[in-house]
């Protein structure tokens, strides 16, 4: 089973030609896993770039398509990078039958890709399943301590919870909202699935239209560095053995005391 460490990071630059310099300062400050943005492309060129840039951290795709990078290149990918450095994050399954599609992807990587190299972008309990059964785990995002405490019984004792989370240097509560609701999250509310698991997390439709105080404030992290600290515990200890932080916006003093801090 992949262990990926109790800290993660993204960044922007880890998808420039900065990236190598970027991943290599990062693991040398301790920080376990790197996720690289996959969005709607393929990054796999850029994940191959920096596994070898560096020597040791994990790089995972937060996350790959399954409906856009074909099967054949993600085995391939794996198979040319060293054993135990690529974590191969998948999801973007849509269509009539999302689960059946992600299945029949795992199907034609099984022999290349090992469950124990893989990680599934999960919200609901059905896909949190799939990730339990055919995955090292679950990779969920916009989520409220709560939720993770949730889908930390679903995926059970062994399996692999790691959490992207929104984090705002800033202790000045109305600025966090204002930063959150100008930030990507109205974009995903509003996408189906996202919407269906803030409603399974108890906020409603008006809080979900309207980007309410509440549910702001449920899934994100903000504050200053020891606030910042005690918030990601707080998630460490409902069920993820690791936090992601995206490290824009963040000040860079911060990025060595965190990795000393989350251990």
């Amino acid at each position: 089973m992949t262990k990926l460490g109790p800290l993660g990071a993204t960044h922007t630059a880890l998808d420039t030609d900065a990236a190598v310099a970027t991943a290599a300062e990062l693991e040398e400050l301790g920080y376990a896993t790197l996720w690289l943005a996959g969005g709607q492309g393929n990054n796999l060129p850029r994940i191959a770039e920096v596994v070898r840039g560096t020597s040791r951290v994990q790089v995972a795709s937060g996350i790959l398509s399954v409906d856009r990078v074909p099967a054949a290149a993600v085995a391939s990918a794996y198979a040319d990078l060293p054993a135990g450095r690529f974590v191969v994050g998948l999801g973007g399954a849509h269509g009539a039958r999302p689960l059946a599609a992600l299945n029949d992807y795992l199907d034609e990587i099984e022999d290349v890709v090992p469950p124990s190299a893989r990680i599934l972008s999960a919200l609901g309990p059905r896909m949190l399943g799939l990730a339990r059964d055919r995955a090292s785990g679950a990779y969920p995002y916009l989520v409220t301590t709560d939720y993770v405490a949730s889908a930390r019984e679903i995926l059970g004792a062994g399996p692999q919870l790691s959490v992207l989370l929104n984090v705002v240097a800033e202790t000045d509560v109305a600025a966090v909202r204002e930063t959150v609701r100008g930030g990507s999250l109205k974009f995903l509310a509003g996408m189906p699935g996202y919407a269906a698991n803030l409603r399974r997390m108890g906020f409603s439709d008006t809080d979900i239209s309207e980007l309410s105080d509440r549910l702001v404030d449920g899934v994100t992290v903000w504050g200053d560095f020891d606030a910042v600290v005690a918030r990601l515990r707080e998630f460490r200890a409902a069920g993820a053995d690791q936090v992601v932080v995206p490290l824009d916006g963040l000040p860079r003093e911060w990025w060595p005391g965190l990795a000393e801090a989350i251990r």
